[in-house]
């Protein structure tokens, strides 16, 4: 049965609030993810929004606050922008086989997704409210609500003002030609390319200029990078990174994990994306723990901030190999070879290379 308009097919980490992505075998069909299959990361139920009495604040360190209607926001000249989202806890069950991680929710390959988002630029908007000089960040608090420590209020997250005036960062109301689904955050949520998805806030209902970053707890609590000597009982939690920027990742769609396969020639298939709107230049995989690469071919593609999807061909002799994948942008950046090197107890940011066990058997006579 359907759950949220999503297909059938997807990967359900967990039902309330909603998490699912695609399986592998679906994750690279389209270059535009079907909203069926687009992943879904929540952490509050979906709130139902009356669109009629739906109004956004903005105030804070400007000069001139707004209250705007989806009508008023509907003036602003519309722009459209292809974008690959990733959850910042995007293939954590690698990490967990490492160490544990309790607590989180064990994502797979399968939280990132493409779509075409339109909207409007919130740097028009931020033109429009006049920031003053105090300002340094821009604050968004969404309309979903969950809990934590004890706490309930609504989830938030906030990103620098410069990055919030790159023409790029939408005010998103369609999701690949049609009105942002619900479970997508609509009626209106941030869209901030080439970083992690939890500054993405969705059911967008208020931005705030501020000297400091947010204080709501997902900003200054949550998504923050830690060493792998930190734990949860001895954690300082003001010391870690506040996440942002995406690391260049690539991943195996094909063959998956456990797959058998006939010796010989065997296609190698998957994706790769860096953070801020940098080109993927060049991919390798290996069938032999990295003794030998091979170059994959990159697919043509004009657009920055989405992933790149790229092939190659690998002659398998027979028996039980582990496949891997590496790539570099533009900026010369690239990944580290293990899980040990990226392993933290929160689970985030894994761009390790990422490998896949397969089994080559010869056919029977």
């Amino acid at each position: 049965m359907q759950r949220h308009g999503k297909h059938d097919a997807l990967l359900v980490r967990s039902e309330h609030p909603f998490n699912a992505g695609p399986p592998a075998d679906r994750l690279r069909a389209r270059f535009l993810t079907p909203t069926e299959l687009f992943f879904v990361r929540n952490h509050g139920e979906a709130p139902e929004v009356d669109r009629g009495a739906f109004r956004l604040r903005l105030g804070g360190e400007v000069e001139q606050p707004l209250e705007l209607s989806l009508a008023d926001l509907g003036a602003f000249p519309r722009r459209t922008i292809v974008a690959t989202l990733q959850c910042a806890g995007n293939r954590r069950q690698e990490l967990v086989r490492h160490r544990p991680i309790p607590h989180e929710l064990p994502w797979g390959i399968e939280a990132i997704s493409t779509a075409a988002w339109a909207g409007v630029s919130l740097a028009d908007l931020l033109a429009a409210a006049r920031p003053t000089p105090a300002a340094r960040h821009v604050a968004f608090t969404g309309l979903d609500e969950t809990e934590r420590r004890g706490e309930r209020f609504r989830y938030g997250g906030s990103i620098p003002l410069e990055r919030a005036l790159a023409p790029e960062v939408l005010l998103a109301t369609e999701m690949s030609g049609m009105p942002l689904p619900a479970i997508h955050g609509g009626p209106l949520r941030v869209l901030v390319p080439g970083w992690i998805g939890a500054r993405s806030v969705k059911w967008l209902a208020e931005i705030e200029l501020r000297a400091t970053p947010s204080d709501n707890y997902f900003q200054r609590v949550a998504y923050r990078l830690f060493p792998a000597s930190a734990g949860p009982e001895t954690v300082d939690w003001e010391s870690g990174a506040m996440l942002g920027e995406l690391p260049v990742v690539s991943l195996i769609t094909a063959p998956e994990e456990d797959a058998r396969l006939a010796p010989g020639p065997t296609r190698i298939e998957g994706v790769a994306l860096s953070g801020g709107g940098r080109e993927i230049v060049r991919v390798e995989v290996t069938g032999d723990g990295g003794a030998s690469w091979a170059t994959a071919a990159l697919e043509p593609s004009s657009e920055r901030w989405a992933w790149r999807f790229w092939r190659a061909e690998l002659d398998l002799a027979p028996g039980e190999r582990e496949l891997a994948v590496r790539a570099w942008d533009a900026a010369a950046q690239t990944q580290p070879a293990t899980i040990a090197e990226v392993w933290n107890f929160k689970g985030y940011a894994n761009n390790a290379w990422h490998r896949v066990r397969v089994r080559v058997e010869a056919p029977p006579r």
